[in-house]
């Protein structure tokens, strides 16, 4: 690390365990991490107790000084950011737009990690919409913030493939780690003021638009490449869903079958099981269920719940009629 990153004053802004990556990576890379931004404490669990982000549980493991503004609406709290006299604001999935005020507070200005090879998927959700897209790779790129969403300038940006089996939550932990080394790596030629700036083309750019519970329900008359890539893109949140004697049942995993044919049987049917998945028709070939959650219980294994379950996944049983 050159002198000049290791003397730059760092304001960090960032929510989840995405986000917490980053901190940690420059927290041991001995970056002088003068406080932390995260939001409000939210309600979790049964309980609803009020529960610390994941980067502000980092921030206090290390000491360090964290701000939780709702929002940078108030003159005060913007100018409680701008007389912390940082040099950088690194901004990772922070969940708040940031106004000019702030963007411009720091010396060098705020730079984000944003989980997508930009100008492709701009916007809340980069990480799930790439995967549900079809997309061959992903990657991370860091950008120098402007007021647009995911507009400003690009720094640095590091590629990888994503492969057939991967779920969102996978991806997601690779590129945490990938966002990480490429933040730190991005950071002697910010300090130096060297690292080359490139202008995003807008005509290429496509929204991230934030994922909803809905887009869950499985429709049976797709094909199956696109149902997998449905249940592997909203894995683990929010979870694709179909309809099972009129209960809910989550699928957590699921993989396309080209080798088998599912005839005249209309989609949707249950047209088989085997030691590891229930198998069922859709609108062009086979989907093999391979991860489940029945109401009441929590998510297994195909081949557990066959165990104990077969029963209510014999042939010809219809998922998805409500």
């Amino acid at each position: 690390m050159s002198d000049s990153a290791k003397r730059l004053r760092i304001l960090f802004a960032g929510t989840p365990d995405f986000a917490a990556s980053s901190l940690q990576a420059l927290i041991a890379a001995g970056h002088q991490v003068i406080g932390v931004y995260t939001q409000p404490d939210r309600p979790a669990g049964r309980g609803r107790k009020l529960t610390p982000s994941p980067v502000k549980k980092v921030a206090l493991d290390n000491d360090l000084p964290v701000y939780q503004p709702l929002n940078f609406k108030l003159d005060e709290d913007r100018q409680a950011l701008a007389d912390l006299g940082a040099d950088l604001m690194i901004v990772v999935a922070y969940g708040l737009l940031l106004p000019k005020a702030v963007l411009d507070a720091p010396r060098l200005g705020c730079i984000n990690v944003h989980a997508s090879l930009l100008p492709r998927w701009r916007g809340a959700a980069p990480i799930h919409r790439s995967l549900l897209a079809g997309d061959s790779e992903t990657g991370v790129t860091i950008m120098q913030m402007d007021i647009g969403l995911d507009t400003g300038a690009m720094l640095l940006k590091k590629s990888c493939p994503i492969t057939p089996s991967d779920t969102s939550g996978e991806l997601h932990d690779r590129l945490a780690g990938i966002g990480s080394a490429a933040l730190l790596e991005s950071l002697p030629g910010i300090a130096d003021q060297t690292i080359i700036h490139q202008a995003q083309d807008d005509s290429l750019a496509c929204y991230a638009h934030k994922l909803e519970k809905a887009e869950g329900q499985i429709d049976w008359q797709q094909p199956a490449v696109e149902i997998a890539r449905q249940v592997r893109g909203l894995s683990p949140w929010p979870v694709a869903f179909t309809s099972l004697n009129g209960e809910t049942l989550r699928v957590w995993y699921a993989e396309a079958d080209t080798d088998i044919e599912p005839g005249t049987a209309t989609p949707g049917t249950i047209i088989g099981t085997d030691k590891k998945a229930i198998i069922v028709a859709s609108g062009q070939g086979v989907v093999r269920l391979l991860k489940i959650q029945l109401p009441g219980s929590k998510a297994m294994e195909t081949s557990a719940v066959l165990n104990s379950k077969k029963e209510l996944f014999s042939n010809g049983t219809q998922l998805g009629q409500s």
